[in-house]
């Protein structure tokens, strides 16, 4: 198993962005964000995990 590391600040920067957006969506009504909150946060802790384990991502 590969050692954890850091990843690339665009990809903290984008797992940020769509985690804090899900959040936003779970607890205020903005239809879109409403709608796919459960998506965006996961897709925000995807990209963290992914860039985590993958070198260079």
């Amino acid at each position: 198993m590969n050692n954890p590391s850091a990843p690339k600040k665009i990809t903290w920067i984008i797992g940020l962005i769509c985690g804090i957006l899900g959040i936003i969506g779970h607890f205020a009504h903005i239809q879109i964000l409403s709608e796919n909150s459960f998506t965006l946060l996961l897709i925000g802790f995807v990209v963290l995990a992914i860039g985590t384990t993958v070198k260079g991502v």
